[in-house]
């Protein structure tokens, strides 16, 4: 039965059948011809999203659109290009930075990627940056948007897997961090081999004063996360405070939205939220069929007939997550692979975090590995550069982030590292 649900459902996956209905799908048929009682089907969807940490969620995305549709992106652009602006091929790492600011209050990739690339595209052109590996780099720093808290994805892991959102949270940033000085490594190789030009000379009343512009945007992720970790409130409760402190700041301070821009923002959010939500119920009739029939210990128990050694497992397992992370978007990968993977880790003496934040990286990723690679597509539209253009510049950081995957994966293990 198991080779009929995954047979039916990479089929339904080949012929574009959107994947929360691919997941539905497949389980209820292979069910059916199980015969197994069908009233399970709605007990497990209700059960899979019947948790208070999944109210982040809706929240958290709605914050980011509400900080990316304002100046609070621009603001926090040019705070970034006033501390790294100045040296030679300076836009290139202004957008990482950029994207790191941003990823410490949207949550996503793909809502990083569009804020930054609006702000900074324009001003890379006339610069006389390569459109197409600009482009790229954009894309890529989106890619730490689901890793540097608060993280969607991270929410969505803990879910499953039964974790703390604070501890994932805490033990984001260093991931994140890492993801962002190996781009800027890359960014700098190509701005000397490139003769990029300097940006504006280092002044620190320019710092201080592009600081205090972009100080309201700054201070949410000190409220969000300062919150969290200090025991004031849970991380779905922070997310609800994020959401009124977004609009305070958009209506009242910037004054850069409308009434009306909220409630269109608020329809757009809730319909995101309706399609991961979708996702996740679907996903836990999967899991929950999945685990009845003891599949992930049996998938555990192939893949260490193959070797003892658990560096060598690991490698697997990285590859498993990347190469599904090239065909099935972040969200759906993570609720698909986490039940299959997490077993398998545990049985090597993986700590659940440490393997949280390893499919997290691991599948942000495949945000710029088409054809899912929806952080290119965003960059595509907001350059309006063909997506042939920007795959071919995508290589060097595609590198880059995976061996920074590999340090995530192994380094914490020869420090004894533990969540």
């Amino acid at each position: 039965m198991t080779m009929l649900l995954f047979g039916l459902f990479f089929a339904l996956m080949l012929l574009n059948v959107p994947i929360a209905f691919a997941i539905g799908a497949s389980t209820l048929f292979a069910l059916y011809q199980a015969g197994v009682p069908l009233m399970v089907v709605p007990q497990q969807m209700f059960q899979g999203i019947n948790s208070f940490a999944l109210v982040a969620i809706p929240m958290f995305i709605l914050a980011g659109d509400l900080m990316a549709q304002g100046k609070v992106s621009e603001k926090l652009v040019s705070f970034a290009d006033s501390l790294v602006g100045f040296m030679r091929g300076g836009l290139s790492l202004v957008s990482i930075m950029a994207g790191m600011f941003f990823a410490a209050i949207s949550g996503s990739g793909a809502a990083t990627t569009a804020a930054v690339g609006s702000s900074l595209v324009p001003e890379l052109k006339r610069k006389g940056y390569d459109p197409a590996s600009a482009a790229s780099l954009i894309a890529a720093s989106g890619t730490i948007g689901v890793v540097i808290p608060p993280s969607v994805p991270m929410i969505i892991y803990a879910v499953i897997a039964q974790q703390s959102v604070s501890k994932l949270f805490l033990n984001g940033f260093l991931p994140g961090l890492a993801m962002g000085l190996g781009l800027m490594a890359i960014a700098i190789t190509q701005a000397y081999r490139r003769q990029y030009p300097k940006g504006t000379p280092l002044s620190w009343p320019v710092i201080l004063r592009t600081f205090k512009d972009a100080s309201w945007g700054l201070m949410t992720p000190v409220i969000i996360l300062g919150g969290i970790f200090s025991g004031i409130f849970t991380p779905s409760e922070a997310a609800v405070v994020a959401v009124n402190y977004a609009i305070m700041v958009s209506l009242f301070v910037y004054r850069d939205l409308t009434t009306r821009n909220v409630y269109q923002l608020l329809i757009r959010s809730a319909m995101t939220t309706s399609v991961i939500m979708l996702v996740i119920a679907m996903s836990a009739v999967l899991s929950w069929t999945l685990s009845s029939w003891q599949v992930p210990g049996a998938i555990a128990q192939s893949v260490l007939s193959l070797s003892t050694d658990p560096y060598v497992i690991m490698l697997l397992i990285v590859a498993v997550i990347l190469l599904t992370g090239v065909f099935i978007e972040t969200a759906s990968a993570l609720i698909i692979l986490t039940p299959v993977l997490l077993p398998l880790a545990l049985q090597l003496g993986i700590d659940p975090i440490h393997f949280g934040l390893i499919i997290v990286v691991g599948l942000s990723i495949g945000m710029i590995t088409p054809p899912v690679a929806i952080n290119l597509y965003v960059a595509s539209s907001v350059t309006q550069l063909p997506l042939e253009r920007i795959t071919q510049a995508i290589v060097p950081y595609l590198l880059g982030l995976i061996g920074v995957l590999l340090l995530v994966v192994y380094v914490p293990m020869w420090l004894g590292w533990s969540g």
